[in-house]
């Protein structure tokens, strides 16, 4: 029989281990040329993270438990140890100790990202798998947040002169953020069961949002791979934020289905 804390486990690993990686990509493309020690150590982190995708290969669903609690250990560290790095370049940034192409909140996000991927290995490696009321609306503030924050900084990296686009983008923005305040609004009103019908149409508002979102990402992405439109984004960073909607939507699924479950029961 399969674990699912050793299926859930591999899965946030191979996720999450990606985007940690192209974090590191994106910030070394982001520094300017004297600044040569903060993008070694991204590069040392890109070669880290490609070290556990290669690890990653040799587990299965059917592991012993014990080993992929042991390779979490080893993950979690180098979130922390990445989270450590994006905290620092932000310091150095804010303190304008450095000037560079990577936005202050660019950098601020990324860093939420590895504290989340963290974090997640830390409740994994506890046995911690289905979510209470409250991290579930917890827990879409911070994806909101970062569906919010990509908007921005497609409106921000496409050419001035995409208008269509850029308003499109600072629209998505405008709706994220007062998503965001709505779910803050919700987390401090706290439904006191799972079965509450506020938690199902939070989540289904959501995953409308979301969805749209996700459609003008992956429109951006094929435009910019095609050369069709005029921006500062890297193709793999276009995909880097879709694969990040994609995300989002599999958790709002993974909710939904809980509470589908807890209401049947």
């Amino acid at each position: 029989m399969v674990n699912p804390i050793v299926s859930r486990s591999l899965e946030e690993i191979q996720f999450w281990s990606r985007i940690m990686k192209e974090h590191a990509l994106f910030l070394s493309l982001g520094f300017t040329h004297e600044q040569t020690q903060l993008i070694s150590e991204a590069h040392q982190f890109i070669y880290h993270f490609e070290r556990i995708e290669e690890k990653l290969t040799r587990f299965d669903v059917n592991s012993d438990i014990r080993q992929v609690q042991a390779f979490n250990n080893e993950v979690y560290q180098a979130a922390v140890g990445i989270w450590n790095y994006k905290r620092k370049v932000l310091g150095l940034t804010l303190r304008c100790e450095i000037q560079s192409n990577n936005y202050p909140l660019l950098v601020d996000h990324i860093s939420r990202e590895a504290a989340y991927f963290a974090n997640r290995l830390k409740e994994l490696h506890a046995g911690k798998l289905a979510p209470e009321p409250d991290s579930i609306i917890q827990e879409n503030v911070f994806f909101l947040k970062i569906m919010a924050d990509h908007a921005k900084f497609i409106g921000h990296l496409l050419d001035p002169s995409e208008r269509k686009l850029v308003n499109q983008a600072r629209e998505f923005s405008h709706d994220f953020d007062q998503l965001v305040f709505q779910a803050i609004d919700l987390d401090s009103m706290r439904p006191q069961s799972e079965t509450s019908p506020i938690l199902n149409q939070f989540l289904e508002q959501n995953r409308v949002s979301v969805a749209s979102l996700r459609d003008f990402k992956k429109t951006a992405r094929e435009l910019i791979e095609a050369c069709r439109i005029k921006s500062n984004i890297h193709p793999l960073l276009a995909d880097h934020t879709f694969r990040e909607a994609e995300r989002f939507l599999e958790i709002i699924d993974l909710f939904d289905s809980h509470l589908s479950k807890t209401t049947s029961n």
